[in-house]
């Protein structure tokens, strides 16, 4: 079977790989650079509960397995990668600033609540202002842009086609089914086609409007600072006053916004000063630290909220798209779902099937 595959963020590079290792011919066409996308602006965050609180829905259901897969994925791509990823599942804090942040918090499950005093316990930065906290122990982070790296090397080892800067600008369909596309420079043929294009993948001609997927880019800036000399930094994921900070091995990364502003990825100082006004109001210490890297990024986001995989209207053509700010959470069962309705012709999880929005 011959696929291809548009889109080498994390998602396509995850689902090509898996698809090589069960003996597809898998190629990858990416309009750009492979995972430099929203893959390469993420805080490569793991967070079931940071991301879905105490949500009982079947995006939570999706995140819960694909965080237990985690694991075992990581080490099997830095096997067959030859590369490290930095995957640690550190857990997560999650503070409330009121009481009645705190409340909201008795409807989370598999947590455990704190107190103020445990929560400074836990971090020692946190300003003495805050009302409680509570412990998610599962919630994980991986280097995103080492993910990325890592998935483009193994899938290249594993015998995939990875074809840079050739952007597909239409797919050719006969009597409903996908034949090709075309790019500025030829025709790619294939048996069945994903599109992963992230916020990319409602702009590419040749297919009917209710076909294509509702896929909305949604631009979200984060920003980098580093600690003074001899300062450590957070242990864990800290959520709180409307931001997350992310520890990374000489880095803290403080994300993020969510601007609707088409593809426009320019860097603004009010989104700077934002998220610092935000960080140093729960961790009044960071006033010392440095910026030292800014950038954005433009998440996939759908009209429901939800992920959008699985078969669409025509027939050969699958659609992985619309995490969201859950891309790097969702990848290992991505390339799981995706992999089995091309290969074993299974069914997908119902409420992300692409067909609903027609």
């Amino acid at each position: 079977m011959k696929v291809l595959i548009i889109g080498a963020g994390v998602a396509g590079l995850a689902i090509g790989w898996r698809l090589r290792q069960a003996g597809a011919d898998v190629t990858i066409l990416e309009r750009a650079q492979p995972a430099h996308g929203a893959s390469w602006a993420a805080a490569g965050m793991i967070a079931v509960a940071g991301e879905m609180g105490g949500a009982q829905t079947a995006e939570a259901e999706y995140g819960h397995h694909s965080s237990a897969l985690w694991p075992d994925f990581a080490r099997e791509l830095e096997a067959a990668s030859g590369q490290e990823i930095f995957y640690r599942r550190s857990g997560a804090l999650m503070i409330a600033r009121t009481p009645q942040e705190a409340a909201a918090f008795d409807r989370w499950s598999g947590v455990d609540r704190l107190t103020a005093a445990q929560s400074a316990a836990k971090e020692p930065m946190l300003t003495a202002d805050i009302a409680g906290g509570i412990w998610a122990p599962d919630d994980a982070y991986v280097d995103n842009r080492a993910l990325g790296a890592a998935l483009a090397a193994a899938f290249v080892r594993s015998g995939g086609s990875l074809i840079s800067n050739e952007a597909v600008v239409e797919f050719h369909v006969e009597s409903n089914r996908a034949v090709a596309v075309a790019t500025p420079f030829r025709r790619h043929e294939a048996d069945v086609f994903i599109l992963a294009a992230g916020a990319w993948s409602s702009q590419i001609g040749g297919l009917p409007v209710d076909v294509l997927p509702p896929v909305k880019p949604v631009k979200g800036e984060i920003i980098a600072v580093k600690p003074p000399p001899g300062v450590a930094l957070p242990n864990s994921i800290v959520w709180g006053n409307g931001i997350y900070l992310v520890p990374r091995t000489d880095r803290l990364l403080i994300g993020a916004t969510a601007t609707e502003s088409g593809f426009d990825t320019a860097l603004s100082d009010g989104a700077v000063d934002w998220l610092s006004s935000r960080a140093i109001a729960l961790m009044p210490a960071l006033r010392r630290w440095e910026v030292i890297e800014h950038w954005a990024g433009l998440r996939p986001g759908s009209p429901d909220g939800m992920p959008i995989l699985g078969p669409t209207k025509v027939q050969g053509l699958f659609a992985a798209t619309g995490q969201y700010r859950n891309g790097i959470l969702f990848a290992p069962a991505i390339a799981e779902t995706m992999s089995r309705l091309v290969l074993e012709q299974a069914e997908g999880p119902p409420a992300f099937d692409p067909r609903r929005f027609s």
